[in-house]
């Protein structure tokens, strides 16, 4: 309590009557409470209490509603009321914080490099950190990694292929299914690779590639992709890759589904003979939903190496 005749302070900060550094104390204007805080900008600063009849030390920051004689400092009481009351000021400053936050993390992307974003149900099975790229020891290649965003292959073996490996990401969820009958599926990004499974050919020259791998993109249309849809042939050319024959098969498809956020999408195919019984395929596929990720097709190609 406060002296006679002496006025109590208003409430505010004032600097810790138990002497923590740097520290100020709130004064309830008749108690101390245990809620303390640095002194800082923003926080103001009334002048410390002292002892009865000693006198009180300059203000740090005036408080002129004091007006005199000077208080003697009141003894330091706990209130619970006074801190859960700030405590949910201080819960409220934090959530109004992180939504201002939230607000302003949206932003536009930098350039055609920047990591694609993903759907809700993006898979998290990362690749290890370090990763600059894939080796698939089953088909005899390896490719570059597309870095950040792109997850490493979890959904199974493709049936193009009898293993499959790479890398991917969902574009849009729960699409309806391309094979009338299916249940629904997500739309994806992907670059994968694998042995040729049987049934669609094999390797032993550039002739028997090409139609191999047309065969392939022909199966590739009809089971992944709203029907109907056009096909725009862009390159069907051999290459060759670390040494090896290859056919390149790179092709446009556009539907029309209201059902699909992507009303195309680009692909490319490219099979290898890399020397054993099932020649290597590589799948590439970007909707036209991330068509500024179409760049990154060449990139791919461009760096395969036979094993």
């Amino acid at each position: 309590m406060t002296g006679p005749g002496q006025p109590s302070p208003p409430p505010g900060w004032y600097p810790d009557p138990d002497g923590g550094s740097g520290l100020v104390r709130w004064w309830s204007g008749s108690a101390w409470s245990d809620v303390t805080t640095p002194a800082g900008p923003g926080v103001a600063v009334g002048r410390s209490f002292d002892p009865a009849g000693q006198a009180a030390t300059e203000p740090t920051q005036t408080w002129d509603s004091w007006g005199t004689p000077e208080p003697v400092r009141p003894r330091r009481t706990p209130s619970t009321g006074l801190l859960v009351a700030l405590g949910g000021l201080g819960l409220a400053l934090v959530l109004l914080l992180v939504a201002v936050l939230i607000g302003t993390s949206g932003g536009n992307s930098e350039d055609d490099d920047r990591a694609p974003q993903a759907a809700p149900s993006s898979p998290t099975s990362t690749f290890p950190p370090g990763t600059v790229r894939i080796f698939d020891q089953e088909a005899g290649i390896s490719y570059p990694y597309l870095g950040n965003g792109w997850f490493e292959w979890d959904r199974g073996d493709a049936a193009e292929t009898t293993s499959t490996a790479g890398q991917y990401f969902v574009t849009q969820d729960d699409v309806p299914p391309a094979v009338p009958g299916g249940e629904a599926e997500d739309f994806i990004a992907q670059c994968t690779s694998g042995p040729l499974a049987a049934g669609f050919g094999g390797s032993g020259g550039t002739g028997t590639l090409e139609g191999t791998v047309q065969s392939v993109a022909d199966r590739v249309r009809a089971s992944y992709y709203p029907r109907p849809n056009e096909r725009q042939v862009l390159r069907s050319e051999a290459r060759t890759v670390d040494g090896a024959d290859a056919w390149l098969y790179e092709f446009d498809l556009s539907w029309d589904d209201p059902d699909y956020d992507a009303s195309g999408e680009r692909a490319a195919l490219l099979l290898i003979d890399v020397g054993k019984p099932a020649p290597a395929l590589l799948y590439l596929s970007i909707p036209n939903t991330h068509a500024e990720l179409y760049g990154t097709i060449d990139r791919v190609l461009d760096g395969v190496d036979v094993l």
